[in-house]
């Protein structure tokens, strides 16, 4: 089940979409033990394009009326700037005033080597990905639905796997059209999120991730399949979700549905 609202803000679109999966996600989500919210901070110094604090601060209070005993970490690995710079620069250092939440620099983690594609769609390339996340028992990306220059869209799935990638190791996924999306699809197997969220109500388009311009798009959805809440997303996009890669091959390797007419959608 997907859920689908339209937004009047940041918070209120994300705490829409999660109250229409109280019912389907409130078990799982009481029982997790070392919660990982996952943001989008690709660059430190471009707000357009980041995960607005707002909308995680949504995920927090659904979180909190679910579990007050887990470890929540906010997490992430920028790719251009440090982790502290967009804690502060996007304001989530004010999240610790309410909430009991850590911060941890992905790209400064302790990590496992994973093997990815090379430009000939051989796995000759090691990258580290952080163990922070690999060892979630709960996995949350929530970010803003985003262009992107070489896989059609930045979504759920993309900023959760390459937030995971450490630093320097980061260009190396960057292998080549084939080589991105069968390395993020391949890694995305081995962290698979519980929830995917995405805050629609200001979107970017044309040279994203980091580059491109505003868009009003005003909506907002979630779900535990993150394969479908992205297909979604992108065809809301515009976009054909078999034109995205690594949603493609997902599909193909049974972890989600991408045809949005098959899906079930409430909101």
């Amino acid at each position: 089940m997907i859920s689908l609202a339209r937004s009047d803000g940041h918070y209120d679109g994300v705490s829409k979409v999660l109250e229409l999966l109280r019912d389907e996600i409130s078990s799982k989500l009481a029982e997790a033990r070392n919660i990982l919210v996952k943001p989008n901070f690709v660059s430190v110094r471009h707000p357009l394009s980041a995960t607005h604090v707002d909308a995680v601060k949504a995920v927090l209070d659904f979180i909190y009326s679910h579990n007050s005993k887990a470890r929540v970490i906010i997490g992430e690995g920028p790719a251009m700037g440090s982790f502290s710079d967009g804690l502060r620069n996007y304001g989530y250092l004010d999240l610790k005033r309410k909430y009991n939440v850590e911060f941890i620099d992905l790209n400064h983690s302790d990590y496992v080597y994973f093997d990815v594609y090379d430009s000939k769609l051989s796995k000759s390339i090691r990258v580290r990905v952080s163990k922070v996340v690999l060892d979630s028992d709960f996995r949350i990306s929530v970010c803003r639905p985003k262009t992107h220059d070489t896989v059609v869209v930045t979504l759920t799935i993309k900023n959760l796997v390459m937030g995971a990638v450490q630093g320097r190791d980061k260009p190396k996924v960057h292998a080549g059209y084939g080589a991105i999306n069968m390395s993020i699809a391949e890694l995305y197997t081995k962290m698979p999120l519980s929830l995917a969220v995405i805050d629609g109500y200001v979107g970017m388009q044309g040279d994203g991730p980091v580059g491109g311009r505003e868009i009003d798009s005003r909506f907002a959805v979630a779900g535990v399949n993150a394969v479908e809440v992205d297909a979604l997303t992108a065809w809301l996009m515009g976009f054909s979700p078999l034109d995205v890669g690594y949603l493609y091959l997902l599909w193909k390797w049974g972890y989600g549905e991408i045809n949005v007419d098959r899906m079930r959608i409430v909101g």
